[in-house]
């Protein structure tokens, strides 16, 4: 089901998101939050973005250019950075309001799968993304990151 996306400036969008908890069954969440992102259309999602305040979020960077990937993240956490790259984005919170922001160009995250937590290393970007929504669950929106020059 595509659900409504709660616009800026909607409070819960400021919110720290709870983890989701242990064991909990948020696969309807999920299944109805990528039906959302890709009638969007965007890459990414993150739960306060519809209204819930749980640390979650889908993305798929790829589906646009006709390789669909879709991904859910429970609970994740960023535990590396480094390089650094800069990326005009774009918020489904915020339509039509892009902005330069720099970001790292390789992270390692961390989050609950289905068989328990795993790490896994993304970059260019699918890091801009993972960024982008981590951002979304402490409550940070790209307007919060100062403008980023273009270039080197």
């Amino acid at each position: 089901m595509v659900l409504p996306i709660r616009l800026v400036p909607d409070p819960i969008l400021r919110e720290v998101c709870a983890p989701v908890d242990r064991g909990a069954d948020v696969s309807g969440l999920a299944r109805d939050m990528l039906a959302t992102m890709y009638a969007a259309p965007g890459r990414g999602l993150a739960a306060p973005q519809i209204g819930e305040g749980l640390r979650l979020f889908v993305m798929d960077c790829s589906w646009k250019e006709g390789l669909p990937d879709p991904r859910v993240f429970v609970n994740p956490v960023i535990i590396d950075r480094s390089g650094s790259q800069t990326n005009e984005e774009g918020c489904l919170s915020l339509p039509d309001v892009p902005r330069l922001v720099a970001r790292a160009d390789r992270v390692t995250l961390a989050f609950d799968g289905p068989r328990g937590q795993r790490t896994e290393v993304f970059e260019g970007l699918a890091a801009a993304c993972v960024q982008h929504e981590v951002d979304h669950l402490d409550g940070v929106l790209i307007t919060d990151h100062p403008e980023a020059p273009l270039g080197p």
